[in-house]
């Protein structure tokens, strides 16, 4: 109860500070932009690179890796073709998934800075995850 009324008394604080929070809003969202996450599967085979606001910026598919894992003996037949596609997909979602998630991890510890840099105290924990 208390530290919702803490959380409670730094948002009233807040109220007169809208013009700084916008500046210190768009100075955050800038940093993401420019910041960058990567994450990878299939031992290296997907490479995806995330940035801070959370947007997919790249995915590089390393050829030799993909051959190698969907390597067929002889002529490969329609199932066994799907069954590659659907590993290579599942590769792909497995690396944009971690680099997501990498991703928020940077965005919450913008936000953390920002509510320290400004002095907002009782905010900071705000950001944290699972809360």
């Amino acid at each position: 109860m208390f530290d919702q009324l803490k959380n409670i008394k730094g948002l009233m604080g807040l109220m007169g500070r809208t013009d700084e929070l916008r500046q210190k809003y768009d100075e955050v969202q800038e940093r993401l932009g420019r910041r960058t996450v990567e994450a990878d599967a299939g031992a290296g085979a997907v490479r995806v690179i995330v940035n801070g606001k959370l947007e997919l910026v790249r995915v590089e598919l390393d050829q030799a890796m993909i051959q190698t894992l969907t390597r067929a003996d002889g002529e490969a037949t329609v199932e066994q073709e799907q069954d590659n596609r659907k590993m290579i997909e599942e590769l792909i979602k497995s690396a944009v998934n971690e680099g997501l998630n990498r991703a928020r991890a940077l965005f919450q510890q913008e936000l953390q800075s920002a509510a320290s840099e400004m002095n907002l105290p009782g905010l900071e924990g705000m950001f944290q995850a699972g809360r």
